[in-house]
């Protein structure tokens, strides 16, 4: 009588384990995480025409000053045609430091932004808060005023500034830091001229200290005539 040996099929997965035993770990696919889409938002740029007419028209803002500020946008996630909108100065983010990159750089500093809200290019409706008023009716001294200002120095080390319309410097309300006019410390020693003169930014309406120091002068009058020619009616 003769027996047959019984033959012994493995089961699937026996079989699948033996099938990919062999295989070096190099040659396995793995399939990389999907990253997650990042949103691309523009830059700042000049305020919409739409939005710049709805300012004149409802916060009686000098036209010319609002070409002058900024804007950035996002589109709504919700509907067709309408962006979300953040208008701000962007002397005072330079004086402060602050990189405005796009509408989410503002996340961080409410305190930039002047106006925000929503605007529909479709419909031409445009809704927005005032965030901070702005400072449009600066004072702006003549000549003579200015270099009275300075002859009234009369402490060693005691400043008087004026704001500017142009320079290196940035912030304040017309753009442009300010003129920093200070009585030497050391004139009463004799040591150098009367008067030392910085360019300074302007935060809160304020010089952020001395500055950098461009020139000193024993000449009021002279002096007068330099800030007299940057200190004039906001252009930047």
């Amino acid at each position: 009588m003769f027996w047959r040996k019984k033959q012994v099929v493995g089961s699937p997965a026996t079989t699948g384990a033996t099938a990919t035993a062999g295989v070096k770990p190099s040659a396995i696919k793995v399939e990389a995480p999907l990253k997650p889409k990042v949103e691309k938002l523009p830059g700042p740029r000049q305020i919409p025409g739409l939005v710049e007419k709805h300012i004149i028209a409802e916060y009686k803002m000098d036209p010319e000053l609002v070409r002058i500020l900024k804007a950035v946008i996002r589109a709504s996630s919700t509907e067709e045609a309408v962006f979300n909108i953040r208008v701000f100065d962007e002397s005072e983010t330079l004086a402060r430091k602050v990189q405005v990159k796009d509408y989410t750089s503002l996340d961080e500093h409410p305190a930039l932004i002047i106006y925000e809200g929503w605007f529909d290019e479709k419909s031409k409706r445009v809704e927005l808060k005032e965030k901070k008023k702005v400072s449009s009716d600066t004072t702006i001294f003549t000549e003579a005023e200015i270099q009275q200002r300075i002859e009234a120095l009369s402490e060693p080390g005691s400043p008087v500034f004026f704001y500017m319309a142009r320079g290196a410097a940035h912030g304040g309300p017309l753009g442009m830091g300010a003129a920093v006019v200070e009585l030497n410390p050391s004139y009463l020693e004799k040591k150098g001229e009367k008067y030392n003169i910085y360019t300074a930014d302007v935060v809160d309406m304020q010089p952020v200290g001395k500055g950098q120091k461009l020139f000193d002068s024993n000449k009021p009058k002279d002096i007068a005539r330099w800030v007299m020619n940057a200190h004039h009616k906001r252009m930047y």
